[in-house]
């Protein structure tokens, strides 16, 4: 089973950047896609952001086209989201996902970290 520990969350203020990173347990890390959500309160978890088991295709929320960048090394078994020109609204937990194939799309979690916050002031 794989251990998926998230972090580099933390306040930053509107317009900042922040790079969130999750190291996954296992030597099957770079056979599956990975993702990024988010889960702000009294909303439902949204999927922000996959990466392909290659690191080939990715794809994002409308919502964060052009302002975050999802990345993965797999000699580090690690996945990165870059976050640029944060919002109040990017407030949320963040959660990194292990999907249950090499694509990024679809993406289907079925392994999940513990959650990052990652809090945006105005």
């Amino acid at each position: 089973q794989v251990q998926l520990v998230e972090s580099g969350g933390g306040l930053v203020q509107a317009g900042g950047s922040l790079r969130l990173s999750c190291e996954a347990s296992g030597r099957t890390f770079s056979s599956y896609a990975m993702g990024w959500f988010r889960q702000a309160p009294g909303k439902e978890r949204e999927l922000v952001a996959a990466i392909s088991w290659t690191g080939g295709s990715t794809r994002y929320a409308d919502s964060v086209k052009g302002q975050f960048t999802i990345s993965r090394d797999n000699a580090k078994n690690t996945v990165y989201l870059q976050m640029n020109s944060l919002k109040p609204e990017d407030t949320a937990v963040y959660y990194c996902a292990r999907g249950r194939g090499p694509l990024a799309y679809p993406f289907a979690p079925d392994s999940w970290g513990q959650g990052t916050q990652v809090t945006v002031s105005s």
